[in-house]
């Protein structure tokens, strides 16, 4: 399943997506945004081949700096200049690399921000043996920003592992799919950009009370987040999108398209049992794939699905309640909408 992750997403290359219509607010964050992307090509670095190419591969490939750009937003509530917040950014950002890496593995999927998996080019065993080295690096930088900022990390690793898991497992017997898989895309997805927004009013000084909402913000946006990558991945084109449509039904992923789709089969909806059959045959054939594809997509379950995602972004904006009025708050409010008003 297309993590935590996600993040092929071009509507988020920008900081207007977090910005709204602030052009200076856009202009500062892109400056902050460079001395990242710096600092994340210093902290890769290495001396061996190998280890450097593999660890840049997927740096290079680009990626939108989606949770540094949430990180370097929220700590304009405090004092966005001190050193800590570029820092922050820069564990965040190798947080999610590094489970690129080992996501990819896991899925099997071919292409990663338009360009070859990892492990298409090397393998799964230095493909995730790089995912560690990244985890590793990620662990150095923010050891430099304190133990709570330690520990916050080590319990953000966990969740993201425990999601990986949840998710690999399945529900336990008499749960509710429906309610696991949305505990999973909380550990898996809202986890590390709950820690991003966290972080951002943690190292600015601003008023630590606001560390709360923009955490629950974060976790919420996350959820709308991957819930819209579910819909993308059956409405979006591989041009688009820099993945292959489909994937999450070939790797047989429950997303909440198709967990609606068998909870109405199960119901006695007869075009959602059409549905499910498809789903159910074996899709290696690109053929097969499409068919299932195209008909989950077209099949009011992912309306309801979208709609899902939608109220996940308003409860986000809800969080927010707690901040000051001002260009953060319509900020973010900004960037919620974004996530799932995006088609790609």
């Amino acid at each position: 399943m297309t993590n935590m992750n996600d993040e092929d997403m071009s509507h988020l290359a920008s900081p207007a997506a977090f910005t709204g219509a602030d052009a200076q607010l856009a202009a500062d964050i892109s400056t902050q945004l460079e001395s990242v992307e710096r600092r994340l090509y210093e902290v890769t670095e290495q001396t061996r081949r190998l280890p450097d190419t593999a660890s840049k591969h997927l740096l290079a490939a680009g990626g939108k700096r989606a949770r540094p750009h949430l990180l370097l937003l929220t700590a304009r509530l405090g004092d966005a200049d001190r050193s800590e917040i570029v820092e922050a950014a820069v564990a965040v950002e190798l947080i999610h690399l590094a489970s690129l890496y080992h996501d990819d593995v896991m899925d099997d999927a071919p292409v990663r921000r338009g360009a070859p998996a990892a492990h298409e080019v090397w393998g799964n065993s230095v493909a995730i043996l790089t995912g560690d080295l990244l985890f590793s690096k990620a662990s150095l930088v923010t050891a430099g920003l304190g133990p709570e900022a330690v520990r916050i990390e080590s319990e953000t690793f966990e969740r993201l592992v425990l999601g990986q898991l949840n998710e690999f497992a399945g529900p336990p017997e008499g749960a509710d799919p429906i309610d696991h898989y949305l505990h999973v895309l909380a550990d898996k997805t809202g986890s590390l950009i709950a820690t991003s927004a966290r972080f951002g009013v943690m190292f600015s000084g601003a008023d630590q009370a606001l560390a709360e909402p923009v955490r629950l913000f974060g976790e919420r946006v996350g959820i709308a987040f991957q819930l819209a990558d579910d819909i993308i991945d059956l409405t979006s084109t591989s041009q688009s999108s820099g993945k292959t449509p489909g994937t999450d039904l070939r790797e047989r992923v429950p997303t909440l398209p198709v967990l609606y789709a068998r909870a109405a089969a199960a119901a006695g909806d007869a075009s959602a049992t059409e549905v499910v059959g498809l789903l159910d045959a074996d899709l290696d054939s690109d053929e097969a794939l499409e068919a299932a594809r195209a008909a989950l997509a077209a099949h009011p379950v992912t309306d309801r699905a979208r709609a899902e995602a939608v109220r996940w972004a308003e409860d986000a904006k809800a969080a927010l309640e707690p901040l000051p009025e001002g260009i953060v708050r319509d900020s973010l409010c900004a960037f919620a909408d974004s996530v799932v008003s995006r088609t790609s």
